[in-house]
């Protein structure tokens, strides 16, 4: 779905799974200290918007997520997996109930899934789920911000910001009263340094929760049964992730960013030696540099110089080994 917002002066689009919304606006660096400072907005209108209604709707998501629903109190943010029976994550909601309704959104392109496989779970439980993507668009604004929401906007608020789901036919008012524009680069960026894993980036088919962090955050320990948890629970239990996430900081004489999938080595092997993980995301900071995210093998030593591709890297523990 291409946004209206395209049409922005310097609007340069965003590739990948990312199409439909501006990469940036002509000026990454100042696009990301805006965000920073707690101004602008970011569009992020290619996301899916599902929602879940009815009266049973917090205890049946309770039995299918893995976040402790069963109680979530009106309008208090949270986040939740899917995984598969093996544990693995599948989807990654982030949601909040307005009272009547449950509204979440996902990345890109994963709604149909995800809307295909909580169909098949309704049996006999009062809820009806529904795709919104066509009808309202996602907006996040950036912590510190003082834009004040349209009426009836529904927010969902964390410590990163305020995401809006804002009917879509007002995008283009909203962008006119509410600018300057910033581009998924720039929000990207800010959530490499906050550390914040994102699925289909940070993800591949084997991963489990507490290999990103997830656990707290989007994982529940003390909740009822639900798919995967035996997965979650031996882990936690009996043992330990088979990799961690961790932050890099890239040599920044490098013209060039390491690639998604860029295979990670030790540094003392060279440029020949064996694959120790691969990085999920690089981006450029204003004030970092060129930093990433990646994922390595639990027994890379926390202060191992490694090698993204050829490219030097140093790296911070996120997940503890």
């Amino acid at each position: 779905m291409k946004s209206p917002l395209l049409s922005l002066p310097g609007a340069v689009p965003a590739e990948g799974v990312d199409e439909g919304v501006a990469a940036h606006y002509g000026d990454l660096f100042r696009e990301q200290r805006a965000l920073a400072e707690g101004t602008g907005f970011v569009d992020l209108s290619h996301r899916g918007v599902i929602t879940v209604s009815g009266a049973d709707r917090l205890s049946w998501l309770h039995l299918l997520l893995t976040q402790h629903v069963s109680e979530l109190p009106p309008h208090q943010a949270t986040e939740a997996l899917v995984l598969s029976a093996h544990g693995h994550v599948e989807h990654a909601l982030y949601l909040v109930d307005d009272g009547e309704t449950v509204w979440a959104h996902v990345e890109p392109g994963t709604q149909d899934a995800l809307l295909a496989y909580l169909e098949s779970m309704k049996f006999f439980y009062r809820v009806e789920v529904a795709d919104r993507t066509d009808e309202f668009a996602v907006v996040h604004l950036p912590a510190g911000s003082i834009t004040e929401v349209p009426a009836d906007v529904l927010v969902r608020e964390t410590p990163y910001g305020r995401d809006l789901f804002l009917p879509r036919t007002d995008l283009e008012t909203y962008a006119e009263q509410h600018g300057p524009a910033a581009g998924l680069l720039a929000y990207e960026a800010l959530r490499v340094e906050q550390h914040r894993p994102r699925l289909g980036f940070e993800t591949d088919h084997r991963t489990i929760p507490h290999e990103l962090g997830w656990i707290g955050t989007a994982v529940h320990l003390q909740k009822g049964c639900y798919r995967g948890q035996e997965t979650v629970a031996r882990v936690q239990n009996l043992g330990k992730p088979p990799r961690r996430l961790v932050f890099l900081h890239l040599d920044g004489s490098e013209v060039h960013l390491p690639p998604h999938g860029a295979e990670l080595r030790l540094a003392d092997e060279g440029p020949e030696g064996r694959k120790v993980g691969f990085v999920t995301t690089s981006v450029r900071h204003h004030e970092l540099g060129p930093v990433a995210l990646a994922l390595v093998k639990r027994n890379v030593p926390v202060d191992a110089r490694l090698l993204a591709d050829t490219t030097a890297a140093a790296q911070e523990v996120i997940v503890e080994p």
